[in-house]
């Protein structure tokens, strides 16, 4: 790839911004949402607004979302629908019923970690060096920093659930990320995206049918959701590909260490939820974690592992 010139860097760098403001976002998205609808609703109408998006560039664009192949790889996306979308949207929905916005965030930034951690078995030729495990290491202990408050007297307590429900979620999208890697080399983010998100939607159809007759939608619920789809998974896919074509994936995923900050700016600033001392040490140990993780100790091929669909709420 060629290197910008410092004159051209402006807009990549104010496509990085907006794209940790909206991503940032999502965890406050997820939150309101959360207040009218289940979590099987709230992937439900997330992926379809995010397919339907992504329908619309393929439609201005003049290109069609079903290129030669695509049935051979239907079975790659329904994983990638999985483990990209279902499986971690539904963890952030449960988990956010209990915990707040600003936390889920600073636990979403641990998915490099357990991607560096799952590559040890699933890429071992690509496998991590020791500073980044050492990264690992350091970032996991500040996980252990945010549980340690909600473990000491009553470890069952729902808000521990929903912690662990997000951890989950966060690993979810390193396995999404990892396999990723493996099976849609080349393939353009866009084009995958819109398959992930075709079957997201036709997963969590038949698991949000129950839920309908309970779901009574407001205008705050309604349009969370709608920015959910329409920028956290449409707009911001446009994005990041832009950016990784521009910066670099190196430069581009720094975005990692930007959700933290701006979903706590988002949580404090519109939902009024308070910053504790624990989440605050907790985030720094894990971004002091996430940075030595992705040091070039790697090599190009794994470094690169850790960039493609890491750390979306």
């Amino acid at each position: 790839m060629r290197r910008p010139q410092p004159g051209s860097l402006l807009l990549p760098y104010l496509a990085l911004g907006l794209l940790a403001l909206i991503w940032g976002a999502s965890f406050l998205f997820i939150k309101v949402a959360d207040e009218d609808m289940s979590a099987a609703m709230l992937v439900l109408t997330r992926s379809m607004s995010g397919l339907l998006t992504l329908g619309l560039v393929f439609a201005a664009t003049r290109k069609s979302p079903v290129p030669a192949g695509t049935g051979r790889r239907l079975p790659t996306y329904l994983v990638m629908g999985v483990f990209g979308s279902l499986l971690p949207w539904a963890g952030f929905a449960f988990g956010e019923l209990y915990i707040s916005s600003a936390l889920a965030s600073i636990i979403n930034a641990t998915t490099p970690l357990w991607t560096a951690i799952f590559a040890y078995w699933v890429t071992p030729a690509e496998r991590p060096s020791p500073l980044n495990y050492l990264g690992v290491a350091i970032g996991l202990a500040g996980t252990v920093v945010l549980l340690a408050p909600q473990l000491y007297g009553q470890p069952l307590r729902v808000t521990t659930l929903g912690t662990l429900a997000v951890i989950g979620a966060a690993a979810s999208y390193s396995v999404a990320a990892l396999f990723q890697r493996r099976r849609l080399r080349g393939v353009s983010p866009v084009l995958a995206g819109f398959w992930q998100l075709a079957t997201a939607s036709a997963l969590s159809l038949p698991l949000a049918v129950p839920s309908l007759a309970t779901t009574h939608l407001h205008l705050a619920s309604l349009a969370s959701v709608l920015a959910l789809g329409i920028f956290g998974s449409g707009v911001a896919y446009l994005l990041y590909y832009y950016m990784l074509n521009t910066l670099g994936a190196t430069r581009a995923t720094t975005v990692t260490f930007l959700l933290p900050v701006t979903a706590l700016i988002w949580g404090v600033s519109i939902l009024h939820e308070s910053v504790t001392l624990p989440m605050l040490a907790g985030m720094l140990i894990i971004l002091s974690g996430v940075f030595l993780t992705s040091r070039r100790g790697t090599t190009p091929a794994a470094a690169r592992a850790r960039t493609e669909n890491q750390g979306v709420a």
